[in-house]
């Protein structure tokens, strides 16, 4: 029994042993030869299923080459009180209700309370090119389909992006499948800037705007440049201005700072030189100074080289004013709230790019000194609601959008823009009751925005919708509080400062960057 038990046992070793050897052969074996792998396609067949750049840029963690983008708390921070705060623009503008700035505040970023991106716009195919280009006159079509090549992406890293619903994607064009939002970036130094010299622009910029001309003696507001996080955006430079302009016609319709900025468009594209080949043709737009006026009511220019005309309408409120006694001009203005200014209803058909603006002289004491008396639908207006001045502003800007977009199936190759609200930087009261904005270092409240959403929510409502594009300038310029005239005003009345205007060159350059890269 017990040879045997021993036995059977030595037999049973020995045939568990035979057994992993064949397993371990066969192993061995399948390793070499796979069978399965002759069934599927070669891996380099596999990766031509997806695109190799968009492969490698899902399997590597994002860049972040800018330093400035911090993870630190104090850089995420949401600034206490800054939803609330963040505008209400109608009560920031109203004098009977202004507070000291748009913004006051000591936090370094605008932080975004939760950061959504949006898919990329399809622009229609009329808006793409424009195909106005007078009879006679030669267009440069290749030029041009390159020069609409504005926006780079310069990252990979959301190429599955969505905005999913938010209006705030007017303001953005399409980089290939990533959105980019040039009201979205940081402001970094560029000792190349500025555009222009202050002390040489003369044939376009008003003395009372050129700061070179004044007391002030710091002037590292002009040595930065506006950066968009997720773009890249052409260099301005005149010569590609005008090409991109070739036979076209730009007009600013809106308030004085509307003004400002075509001045500072004006300097931009020549540099700030004497041009004397640049002929004013105001007349053709019935902009000519009437018997008594200090001023006209706007100024058009001509580039003979390229066939450009850019022109400027001083119309503050955007609204159509009508004296209600044409032969007593000093009686009361008819101030037709849902009906767009006669000017831009008669020259709209000449218009390649519109940019439109209104804001600061929606308050009580502007439409009592100018004697406007609010009219809705041709008759003096009734409603409460439209009588207050948030409302009166909110039911002009969406008419006149509105009517814009109704007209772009007219004109295939017209471009309109509506932009945002330039911010006020008072402190400490207002500009009829000391408030001051005496701070001349730079980016001293933060350099970046962040937040997706515009703080213009009037404009973002307005324009949702419509083929007319937002020009966000807002939150951007709102960091700049140092760029203001301030108290260095040619005529400058004490105890009351600029914190309005903008010394030029300066913010506005900017706006116009941002303006070129969308054209």
């Amino acid at each position: 029994m017990k040879g045997g038990f021993y036995g059977l046992r030595g037999k049973q070793l020995s045939l568990i042993l035979l057994v992993l050897v064949c397993t371990t052969i066969l192993i061995w074996a399948w390793e070499k030869t796979p069978l399965l792998t002759t069934l599927l396609p070669p891996q380099n067949r596999l990766l031509q299923l997806y695109p190799g750049p968009a492969l490698e840029s899902s399997s590597k963690p994002p860049i972040h080459k800018n330093k400035d983008i911090s993870t630190s708390p104090e850089d995420k921070e949401v600034v206490n009180g800054q939803e609330e705060k963040a505008f209400s623009l109608v009560d920031q503008l109203n004098p009977e209700k202004s507070s000291p700035g748009i913004w006051n505040s000591d936090s370094n970023v605008i932080t975004p309370s939760d950061e959504k991106k949006g898919d990329p716009i399809n622009v229609p195919k009329e808006e793409s090119r424009d195909n106005r280009v007078p009879e006679g006159k030669s267009s440069s079509k290749k030029a041009e389909d390159v020069d609409l090549v504005v926006a780079a992406p310069i990252s990979s890293a959301n190429k599955s992006s969505s905005l999913e619903g938010k209006e705030y994607k007017n303001s953005t064009i399409s980089a290939g499948n990533q959105a980019c939002n040039y009201a979205i970036g940081k402001w970094v130094e560029d000792d190349s800037r500025p555009f222009y010299s202050g002390f040489e622009c003369k044939q376009w910029l008003s003395p009372m705007w050129a700061c070179r001309l004044t007391q002030r003696t710091d002037f590292a507001y002009e040595k930065f440049q506006w950066q968009p996080k997720n773009c890249k955006m052409d260099k301005f430079t005149g010569s590609n201005f005008l090409r991109r302009m070739q036979d076209k016609t730009l007009a600013f319709i809106g308030d004085s700072l509307g003004r400002q900025q075509f001045q500072s468009l004006m300097c931009m594209i020549t540099g700030g030189k004497e041009s004397p080949d640049v002929t004013s043709v105001g007349w053709k737009y019935g902009l000519v100074k009437a018997r008594g006026a200090l001023r006209p009511d706007g100024w058009a220019y001509w580039f003979p080289g390229t066939n450009t005309t850019i022109l400027y309408y001083w119309s503050a409120s955007l609204c159509d004013l009508e004296p209600l006694n044409s032969t007593n001009p000093t009686m009361d203005y008819a101030m037709h709230l849902d009906r767009p200014p006669a000017f831009l209803r008669r020259f709209l058909n000449k218009f390649d790019v519109l940019v439109l603006n209104t804001g600061h002289h929606w308050n009580r004491g502007k439409l009592k000194g100018n004697r406007w008396v609010m009219h809705v639908g041709g008759v003096p207006n009734t409603d409460t609601k439209i009588a207050e001045i948030g409302g009166a502003k909110n039911l002009t800007i969406h008419s006149i959008v509105k009517w814009v977009d109704s007209q772009l199936p007219k004109y295939p190759g017209l471009k309109a823009f509506y932009r945002t609200i330039s911010p006020r930087h008072f402190f400490n009261g207002d500009w009829n009751t000391g408030g001051s904005c005496d701070n001349t270092t730079p980016l001293s409240d933060g350099k970046e925005v962040l937040k997706d959403e515009s703080l213009d929510p009037v404009a973002v409502a307005a324009v949702k919708g419509t083929r007319v594009k937002l020009l966000d300038i807002t939150a951007s310029s709102q960091l700049r509080d140092e760029g203001h005239i301030s108290r260095y005003s040619i005529r400058a009345t004490p105890g009351v400062q600029d914190c309005l205007h903008w010394c030029l060159p300066g913010i506005p350059d900017m706006w116009n960057e941002i303006l070129f890269a969308q054209l």
